[in-house]
């Protein structure tokens, strides 16, 4: 009797933890705040808190405050409230608020509530403490993937170490619990369903959210789509993506950088910056090259430094690129928190990896262009959510997508595979288009209102100038 008393408490634990088993209705408190905008005026919104579980599947977990603000309808009849899901991981909703999509968050208000959300380990909904590594990277070590990773790793376990020791749930920061406080929120503001508004992993988010609570969400906006098996892109589908790039800048700029890649692999440089005080010397292979290259340039607003960088590499000047190595690398020690959790969390199916293994050697960035993935994959054991949650998702909710054709971080080729069950999807293509599309052009928020209106959107693709050519 009592070892069956024992299964059936078990059993109803499990119940109560799965998603959409039925629980109370979480509390939200609201309060007023005022927000600065782009022009210094004020904007009368509201701060609201609610608790959730810091990790779901640990029943003695604590709980943890979300933060959002809520930006009210001026329509008489709002529909769904729309949930902002930031990129990132590790982009802060409120923050982007306060940037240049900010009009378009006012905007959206002619259809719905607008909710900001600070994801769980974000800005006001933080509550894991900050974490810096306990020493710079060191020079001696070189500028290379070997010892980038080492310093990664070394820092992540040291930091998992404090957050456990200070509290906090590291298991809890995954993308499949962010999912539920997106489900736990919209219960608590008592909507029938919310839209979801996502670019690059926010669009991740999405995806979970509406897989695991799909009768909970009515129609979904995404630009630069990230799908659940792509923490780590392809490096094929990278490199399609810098001749489609080659093409835009006038051809060149591929060749030179494979051959800056070998002669930096060849020949390591020895470059020395620093402050006039405490200058370092450091040798770099072309690992430190491909991931300016991945970063700068996911956007053309960042294509003229990278094509600089290499022309003084390729031009035997070196020491150009020196400084803004030492700035990035060298002049503080890392700092890490929910961003690295939730994409080792995400992690790489094994047929993945392998793929990754085998196109990375011939390919432009390598395995630089998702540093620190797969780099940190299996770091933190416990935290995959495994070969399941990276099963693409099936759905028939209405998505809208935005997608440019020079995006390096989500490449057309991640996209189509990512999206490949959405069967009510309409896509438009942006040409000359980077990561950050949402702001890119100025018919994208008057697509965005006839979208969430329910409006047909018919528009299939959009132009920005050529790189080079200004906007």
């Amino acid at each position: 009797m009592r070892r069956a008393f024992t299964v059936l408490v078990s059993l109803l634990m499990v119940a109560m933890a799965a998603p959409g088993a039925a629980h109370t209705r979480p509390e939200v408190r609201f309060e007023p705040y005022s927000f600065r905008l782009r022009d210094n005026s004020e904007l009368a919104v509201e701060r609201g808190r609610m608790l959730v579980p810091e990790d779901r599947g640990d029943p003695r977990s604590r709980r943890i405050e979300l933060g959002f603000l809520r930006f009210r309808s001026t329509a008489a009849r709002p529909g769904n409230p729309i949930v902002y899901l930031a990129g990132g991981p590790g982009g802060s909703g409120v923050f982007t608020a306060r940037g240049p999509r900010q009009p378009i968050f006012l905007a959206l208000r002619q259809v719905a509530d607008v909710i900001v959300l600070d994801q769980r380990g974000v800005g006001l909904s933080n509550h894991i403490p900050p974490c810096r590594a306990e020493r710079r990277l060191d020079p001696a070590a070189g500028l290379n993937e070997a010892a980038l990773t080492a310093y990664y790793r070394e820092t992540l376990l040291m930091c998992v170490g404090r957050w456990r020791a200070a509290g906090v749930a590291v298991n809890g920061y995954t993308t499949d619990q962010s999912a539920d406080d997106i489900e736990d929120l919209r219960r608590a503001l008592g909507a029938r369903q919310v839209d979801l508004w996502g670019i690059s992993y926010g669009t991740h988010l999405g995806m979970a959210m509406m897989r695991r609570h799909p009768r909970s969400v009515g129609r979904v906006a995404f630009s630069s789509v990230e799908g659940m098996s792509q923490t780590v892109k392809l490096p094929a589908h990278v490199d399609a993506t810098y001749a489609r790039i080659d093409r835009a800048v006038g051809g060149g700029l591929v060749e030179r950088m494979r051959r800056v890649h070998a002669r930096l692999d060849a020949a390591p440089l020895m470059l020395t910056a620093g402050p006039a005080d405490a200058r370092i010397s450091f040798r770099m292979d072309s690992f430190a090259a491909r991931r300016m290259a991945g970063g700068l340039m996911s956007d053309p607003s960042g294509y003229a430094q990278v094509i600089g960088a290499y022309a003084a590499l390729d031009a035997g000047q070196g020491q150009a690129v020196a400084e803004p190595l030492y700035n990035f690398f060298y002049r503080e020690p890392i700092s890490m928190g929910m961003g690295e959790l939730m994409d080792v969390a995400s992690g790489i199916t094994d047929a993945r990896q392998a793929l990754v293994a085998r196109q990375a050697p011939a390919s432009l960035l390598g395995l630089s262009v998702n540093f620190p993935m797969p780099q940190l994959r299996g770091a933190v054991p416990g935290l995959d959510l495994g070969d399941g949650f990276r099963r693409e998702i099936r759905s028939n909710h209405p998505v809208l997508v935005f997608e440019g054709d020079l995006d390096v971080r989500t490449p057309l080729e991640e996209q189509a595979e990512a999206t490949r069950g959405l069967r009510r999807m309409h896509r438009i293509l942006v040409r000359n288009g980077g990561h950050n599309l949402f702001e890119a052009h100025p018919d994208v928020p008057g697509i965005l209102i006839a979208f969430f209106s329910g409006r047909p959107v018919t528009v299939r693709e959009l132009v920005l100038p050529t790189p080079g050519q200004g906007r």
